[in-house]
């Protein structure tokens, strides 16, 4: 398989333009409208993504009517977050907000967030393979796991003051991030136990 058409390539290329671009904005390299907009660009990668990781699973098997929907509200969403975020973003820069205001503009973002989990929970619902459906929660309680380690083992961190406080909004991106390993884990396991049977056989 070409390299442009495996997921692991897009994936990669999504997180190195995400941590290029938030170095640029912590060393103040570029300014905020600008980096919003380059997320934007870097975002797009999310729709080659989307078609490799299909392409992938059609090939093994593993791709139902349930997860093509599933896939298609998820991007949907996440496009949506990335407009919400820029525009609360741009706005709390530049209008002095009541505290309702605020309230408002933050749900922009959150919104769309809501829509994410709303979808997997849709995709739980419609999945009719038993099989497809164990390694969705299988991958969901991976990513929990995840952020309830991460999480305690940073706020015990912060409460001694080893490393900076951080904001509760980075709670659904790992939890997001730890499903996603989650779920190239058990794909390995599955082509480790392949191998295996087919060297057995």
């Amino acid at each position: 398989m070409p390299l442009y058409r495996r997921p692991g390539f897009w994936a990669g290329g999504i997180f190195a333009a995400f941590g290029i671009i938030s170095a640029l904005r912590i060393t103040d390299a570029i300014g905020s409208t600008t980096g919003f907009i380059l997320m934007v660009f870097a975002m797009l990668q999310i729709i080659p993504l989307t078609r490799a990781s299909l392409a992938k699973q059609r090939s093994t098997g593993h791709l139902s009517p349930a997860i093509v929907r599933y896939t298609r509200r998820f991007l949907l969403a996440s496009f949506g977050y990335m407009l919400g975020l820029g525009i609360a973003v741009t706005i709390a820069n530049r209008v002095d907000l009541s505290g309702l205001e605020s309230f408002l503009i933050a749900l922009l973002p959150v919104i769309p967030v809501l829509g994410m989990i709303w979808t997997m929970a849709r995709y739980l619902i419609e999945e009719g393979d038993e099989f497809l459906r164990h390694r969705a929660i299988m991958a969901s309680l991976f990513g929990l796991g995840a952020v309830l380690t991460l999480g305690t083992f940073w706020g015990f961190l912060e409460t001694f003051e080893v490393v900076p406080h951080i904001w509760a909004w980075w709670v659904f991106p790992v939890w997001a991030m730890g499903m996603g390993l989650g779920q190239c884990g058990m794909a390995l396991a599955d082509r480790r136990a392949g191998d295996g049977s087919g060297e057995g056989a």
